[in-house]
């Protein structure tokens, strides 16, 4: 990684993939920093294209499943089946050469219908932690759209230089919202401080526990060969403890989005004493926004805090390798050389199942498997920006638009054309639109759209030839009066036609 001439960061300041020199960078522990061009700063290696995962659910890939690499398990499996393979050619190998061992094949079903059980439970429990941990991040989602909605259009903003403030209040507000995901996300993966990449430049100014504990352990990390070789098979003895940075810290770390939070409603009781909160559901609303918000952070602490008890990990792993050890003594008899690939193909699928309900059963984590935390926080910081993009809209700036077709697709006439109408013509028109079947209305949508498309192609070709087809301007003038038809068609209580 250090050869490549850039690395991308798929969660910038601007919130856009970006690529960073890296001739000055440096490797410690895990993190890139550097120093020319973030100084101060720490890129977690989870914001990185280039490592392991989790994977990017918004790429396409066209390889049949059954070849692809990247998100299986094999790689975790191919120690264990080279043990298995080695173990089952030596009990083959000592029964067909130089003596005969003979159990009987009953204990295959007894013993499989344990395992079998054990499994299903096994992946059933990490499956139900993995969408319990996905369902708190959608509903984080829309709690911050909600929170940044109700604040961005029911705040109000004063006038001359107190309007300047209340704007940049809650736009500072409004980042609040973002970095309180930012920072669950990096707190679900034990990363406790502030000086990330995606988070420093949003919760820097604020006064927090992680922000006086310092910055991520700086000792430089060498690691043997065998632990990089037992790392990428994923053997357990030589992984890392995820905890690590937490118990080496010398300082309180409190809880980062627990305090985002606090300023949160810090503000929302400012903007209420200062009376530029008036409305009461409003106020409502954010309070029990920033409740919802507060059982989203218990509820992912619960899934990443409470793992399948310790006993259960045991005895499923043990009655697992139980079964594997002492198939190919039940298939020896039965199959001769063949129980030596029969039990490879057996050992695969078994430690697979076990392999990927062991994976999944924490879904905050950077692999491969892992829920895609990078990509829920820029969507929700691209909601969020959405909405501050503009100032908060009036209810009739749309719906008196010229452009506005009230009775669409019944009619493509504009509000301008409904509004010179009595209210009984109108009330008359909306009760025949509810009157056409479904299959009608979606015909006469389709007509509508080809019609707007025979227009445009009509004018691009008048642009590209120069010449003034006679049949345009009528054309034109059809799509223009398609609503006044429609109306005299099935406005007044006629046919509802096709």
């Amino acid at each position: 990684m250090s050869s490549a001439g850039g690395i991308k960061f798929q969660y910038g300041e601007d919130l856009k993939p970006r690529t960073l020199n890296t001739k000055s960078k440096q490797i410690i522990e895990g993190y890139f920093v550097c120093s020319e061009i973030l100084p101060g700063h720490v890129i977690a290696p989870s914001l990185i294209f280039q490592q392991i995962g989790p994977r990017d659910i918004q790429k396409h890939s066209k390889w049949p499943r059954a070849l692809r690499i990247h998100g299986s398990v094999t790689p975790k499996l191919i120690i264990p089946v080279l043990g298995v393979t080695c173990w089952t050619t030596l009990v083959v190998v000592i029964s067909e050469i130089y003596y005969p061992i003979a159990v009987h094949p009953i204990v295959i079903t007894v013993l499989g219908l344990v395992v079998g059980l054990a499994l299903n439970f096994r992946s059933s429990t990490a499956y139900e932690r993995y969408m319990d941990g996905r369902r708190a991040w959608s509903w984080l989602g829309a709690m911050s759209q909600n929170l940044a909605r109700v604040i961005w259009i029911h705040a109000r903003e004063r006038e001359d230089e107190l309007g300047k403030q209340d704007l940049m209040a809650k736009v500072a507000c409004l980042n609040l919202i973002i970095a309180f995901a930012v920072s669950l996300k990096h707190k679900l993966r034990f990363q406790p401080y502030t000086q990330y990449d995606d988070l420093n430049d949003l919760v820097g100014h604020l006064d927090t526990f992680s922000k006086a504990a310092g910055q991520p352990s700086m000792r430089p990390k060498n690691r043997s060969l065998c632990k990089k070789i037992g790392e990428l098979f994923s053997i357990p003895m030589a992984r890392s403890n995820p905890r690590k940075e937490l118990k080496r810290a010398k300082r309180p770390l409190g809880n980062l989005p627990l305090e985002i939070l606090s300023f949160i409603s810090a503000y929302v009781g400012d903007i209420i004493d200062n009376g530029t909160f008036p409305l009461a559901i409003a106020q409502t609303q954010a309070l029990n926004t920033m409740q919802s918000l507060n059982e989203i952070l218990g509820a992912t602490d619960r899934v990443l805090n409470t793992p399948l008890p310790i006993a259960y990990q045991i005895a499923i792993s043990q009655m697992t390798w139980m079964y594997i050890i002492t198939l190919p003594f039940q298939l020896v008899q039965l199959m001769g050389w063949a129980a030596i690939p029969v039990t490879i193909f057996a050992a695969y699928i078994i430690l697979g199942i076990a392999a990927i309900g062991h994976e999944i059963e924490n879904p905050f984590g950077p692999e491969v498997n892992d829920l895609p935390m990078e990509l829920y926080c820029a969507q929700i910081a691209s909601d969020v920006t959405v909405i501050a993009s503009k100032p908060p809209a009036r209810a009739r700036d749309h719906y008196m638009h010229t452009d506005n077709k009230p009775l669409y697709p019944f009619s493509s006439a504009g509000y301008e054309f409904w509004l010179e109408k009595s209210e009984k013509e109108i009330r008359d028109a909306l009760r025949t639109r509810a009157s056409i079947s479904e299959g009608a209305m979606c015909q006469r949508q389709a007509s509508c759209a080809e019609s707007e498309m025979t227009v445009r192609g009509d004018r691009d070709e008048e642009e590209n030839t120069g010449e003034v087809s006679e049949s345009v301007p009528e054309r034109v003038q059809n799509a223009a009066s398609i609503g006044q038809q429609t109306w005299h068609t099935y406005g007044r209580g006629g046919s509802s036609g096709n």
